[in-house]
């Protein structure tokens, strides 16, 4: 398993990470296309700059977006993405291993608080599966990856907290920080290729958008050409 786990660190992360940046890369590259194309296409290039901003800052920051029909749902969506961003990159294992690495860290989350933030993650996790699962609107419009995304998800910070606490552990250390490993790698590498892209391209996509509704000038009259109701009034 030692041989494993080794491959997993090494070559594995490896092919995951580089697919990761490819990925992403790629899709920045496609977002820019896209906004330049939106650009040429808009019959008004005036661009609310304060209002794409404060768009984004909203989807960023979603507070006001727990004032909906579902408020607990939607808190525990957003402790779970807090969880997911910040827990990985202030854990004191990981900092060394980037100091290892590159030479570079900063500090570190205390122990007893990594802990309280990788169990309110993974219980957030298991709550958004059950908030999706046991709700009918949300199962009808849930995809597979919808379901998928959170368990895979929770599964390196149910496994890192399972290493860091022997005690708990019923599979041995080296079994559980392959899973750790294996389970990251999967996630770096489906980044790119699933909904978890939106951690870099969300930036972009108010402006994508916001283009994207400046219509060209007379494209009204060109679908209503396309549908032959050029004469039926709207």
């Amino acid at each position: 398993m030692e041989q494993w786990l080794q491959w997993a660190r090494g070559p594995a992360f490896k092919f995951a990470f580089l697919l990761m940046v490819l990925g992403l890369l790629r899709q920045i590259i496609l977002a820019v296309i896209g906004i330049a194309q939106a650009w040429n296409r808009a019959g008004d290039k005036t661009i609310p700059k304060k209002v794409v901003f404060q768009t984004t800052l909203q989807w960023l920051f979603p507070l006001k977006k727990l004032n909906n029909n579902r408020p607990a749902y939607s808190a525990m969506s957003v402790i779970f993405h807090i969880g997911l961003i910040f827990t990985p990159v202030l854990l004191l294992p990981h900092i060394e291993l980037w100091k290892r690495g590159l030479g570079i860290a900063w500090p570190s989350l205390p122990h007893a608080l990594a802990d309280v933030f990788t169990l309110v993650t993974v219980a957030a996790a298991l709550g958004l599966i059950i908030g999706r699962l046991g709700n009918k609107e949300s199962r009808r419009i849930s995809r597979v990856q919808d379901i998928a995304l959170p368990p895979l998800m929770a599964l390196p910070f149910i496994t890192g907290y399972l290493a860091m606490h022997p005690v708990l552990n019923p599979i041995g250390y080296n079994v559980v920080m392959f899973i750790h490993v294996m389970s990251a790698n999967a996630i770096f590498a489906l980044i790119p290729f699933s909904k978890l892209g939106h951690i870099i391209l969300l930036p972009t996509t108010q402006l994508v958008s916001e283009l994207g509704w400046h219509f060209p000038a007379a494209s009204g009259v060109d679908v209503s050409r396309t549908l032959k109701k050029e004469n039926v009034p709207i």
